[in-house]
Formats: C-alpha cells, structure tokens, sequence
C-alpha cells in the first residue's frame, strides 16, 4: 500500500511539472501570452522625462476689441435653449487683463529628428447648443477626433483642409464619428452647413506639444527635450507670430505674444485647396 502510495504521489508530481511548463513557468523563456503582451506594449516617447524642460507664457491682445455679432438661434429652440444669455460669434474671445483665449500654440521647429507615439485615446469634438466645443482644438497626426452631436438634431462637419484630405459628415441625431488627418497641417477649417455660425479650427501636429490659451491668455508646453525651439501661436483673425526659446534641463522658459488692433484681419497661412479630381493630387484649383 505505501509502494502504491508513493508511486500515485510520484505521478502526481510528473504531471504538475509538465502544466506548469505548458503554462509558460520556469526560466525557459516567454510563453504566447507574454510574447503577444510585449507586442501589444504602446510605443513610448522619445522624450527622457529626466531631462526635459517647459516653455510657459501668455498671449494677450491690445487696443480696441473687435465687436462680436450675436448669434440668433430663434430657429433652433433646441440650441436657444441651452444658453442662458444670448450666444456670439467666437473669434475673438478675450478676458481679464488683455488675455486672448482659442490661440493655437505649438512648437514650429526644434522637432524634426524626433517621432512621437499616436495617443491611443481621442480628441472630442462636440456640437452642443449648435456651437462647436471646443471653438479651437489641437491632434496629433493620426489621432483619433470624436465628433459628437449632443443636440440631436441635424448637423454637417464639413472640414476643409488643405493638405488632408476633406469630409463633410451629415449626424441627423446624436450620434458620434470618427476622424483623424494624416498630416500635420496648421489649421484645418471646420464649419456646419446647416447652421452658418457654426466653426471650429483643428490644428494637426506630429508631436505632443502644443495648446490652446484659455480665457487669461495662458500657455505652457511641459516636458520638452533640451534645445532650440520656435514656437507659434495662431489666431483666426490676427494671423501669426512666433518666438524663439531655448530649453534647458528642470528649467522653463517663458514665452509671450502680443497681438494687437492693428494685426486684425491679418492674412492668416492657409495653402490651395486641393483638388481631388486631379490625377496626381496637386493644389490646382482656379482662382
């Protein structure tokens, strides 16, 4: 009985160590599992954390604010009346002590021997109370945009870019779609055909530094590698300006814009639409 016993525990043992190789123990290497893990891991950023430095700053506007129309929505009860005072164009938007809010700020140059990882998560783009949110927004290339319809009647997102290539997406009802652009391209124009105040500007970059300022006019670019940069800040009616900044390990540069009344109007870069139509792709659109 005891020789059966031993033989039985013997067995037992045999059979526990060929499960436990199956299953990927011991030293002998990864099994499927932790193979397809390893692939599955998200590419990481070329940015040493240790080493990197910010670039922080304001943008502000001075002389006399540009008036902005009202927006009547008496056709759109739905939209009316998500808004507790009448709505106006977007534009312009400035706050306390000069600050110029939706401009697009980004680093220009200082970039180019680096490759970014695609975010995995999206950007959100919202037509709510019949007003895109936000009014300005930054991607990167590749990243997925969200365009959602919160107000569950009929919207268009007819996005215009240049160097992409253009959709024009009907949302009857709410409802959610997926965009993304595959070149960086500062700024793709977007607009609603069923409602004609509705625009929005999406700026697409291949690297994670950029904003937008807020209503005071602030901007930071956090974590970015030691060096020489130019920085630009976009603005739908005064165009562009750009400043140089160095960067150095643990320390963070300061940047500022000024526009001004005088800048309004400005012509803002923008490139030939391009013509789809055309064979091999080129901007040859008739002027």
């Amino acid at each position: 009985m005891i020789e059966r016993f031993g033989e039985l525990r013997n067995t037992a043992l045999l059979v526990s160590m060929f499960v436990i190789a199956g299953c990927g123990g011991g030293d002998g290497g990864g099994g499927g599992a932790s193979a397809g893990a390893a692939d599955a891991a998200p590419a990481e950023s070329p940015v040493d954390a240790a080493t990197a430095g910010n670039v922080a700053g304001m943008v502000t506007f001075s002389g006399t604010a540009p008036m902005m129309a009202e927006i009547n929505m008496n056709s759109e009860a739905v939209c009316a009346a998500k808004h507790s005072t009448t709505p106006t164009e977007e534009s312009f938007v400035g706050g306390e002590n000069g600050g110029l809010a939706n401009v697009f700020v980004y680093v220009k140059q200082g970039l180019e021997s680096l490759t970014f990882p695609t975010p995995a998560s999206a950007v959100v783009l919202n037509q709510d109370g019949c007003t895109y949110r936000p009014h300005v927004l930054g991607v990167q290339v590749g990243q997925d945009i969200t365009i959602r319809n919160s107000d569950g009647l009929m919207h268009n997102i007819n996005a215009s870019p240049t160097e992409n290539r253009p959709f024009n997406v009907s949302q009857p009802v709410n409802m959610e779609t997926n965009r993304s652009f595959s070149t960086a391209e500062v700024m793709v124009p977007v607009r609603c055909d069923v409602h004609g105040w509705m625009s929005s500007w999406i700026g697409v970059v291949d690297h994670p530094y950029f904003t937008v300022s807020g209503p005071d006019g602030s901007v930071a670019l956090d974590g970015l590698p030691p060096g020489d940069y130019v920085i630009e800040a976009w603005h739908e009616q005064f165009g562009t300006m750009t400043s140089n900044v160095t960067v150095a390990t643990g320390e963070t540069a300061e940047i500022s814009f000024e526009f001004t009344e005088a800048m309004a109007g400005a012509s803002v870069p923008m490139g030939e639409p391009i013509d789809l139509l055309h064979p091999d792709g080129h901007r040859t659109v008739d002027h």
